[in-house]
């Protein structure tokens, strides 16, 4: 089931879910360096135009834009990582939790549009007992599947 087939307070109810079970018992420079290949593998697979960008800290530990990306996803993948460095929830999350309100993000919030962007695709980076220490990004699709494509990559991670 895809998750724009249901209702806003059960997409959130999902992601919440999601960011309890996608928690790392560490994360270093050689985690950054699998989860960025196993997401690259991913999108290659599929031949998706996707850019995938992650963190640790502010400072960017993989990139890779693959056929069909462009600068603009660049640009996505920051605003998007903006939004949950703010937040410390995934980007998609925060911008159900506005709609479930009936607010839209920036208007609300009175944050730029060019540096914030409440869209999916870019998740926490969580490490039991430390919180957050990263974040793992992707551009170029529907949101909804952006973030499915971390989430996967993190999943596998976690195996």
């Amino acid at each position: 089931m895809s998750i724009i087939s249901l209702d806003v307070s059960e997409r959130i109810a999902l992601l919440e879910a999601e960011g309890r079970e996608l928690v790392l018992d560490s994360f270093t420079r050689a985690d950054a360096w699998r989860l960025g290949s196993r997401l690259y593998e991913l999108a290659a697979e599929r031949r998706l135009p996707v850019a995938i960008d992650l963190r640790h800290g502010e400072q960017q530990v993989f990139h890779a834009a693959l056929e069909g990306s462009s600068a603009d996803n660049d640009s996505w993948l920051a605003r998007k990582a903006a939004v949950v460095r703010r937040y410390d929830e995934p980007s998609l999350l925060v911008g159900y939790r506005f709609e479930a309100k009936g607010r839209d993000f920036n208007a609300f919030t009175q944050l730029p549009f060019q540096q914030y962007a409440a869209h999916g695709g870019a998740l926490p980076i969580r490490v039991r007992g430390v919180g957050m220490v990263g974040t793992a990004a992707v551009s170029g699709l529907a949101g909804h599947e952006d973030h499915a494509l971390v989430v996967r990559a993190l999943r596998d991670l976690l195996e």
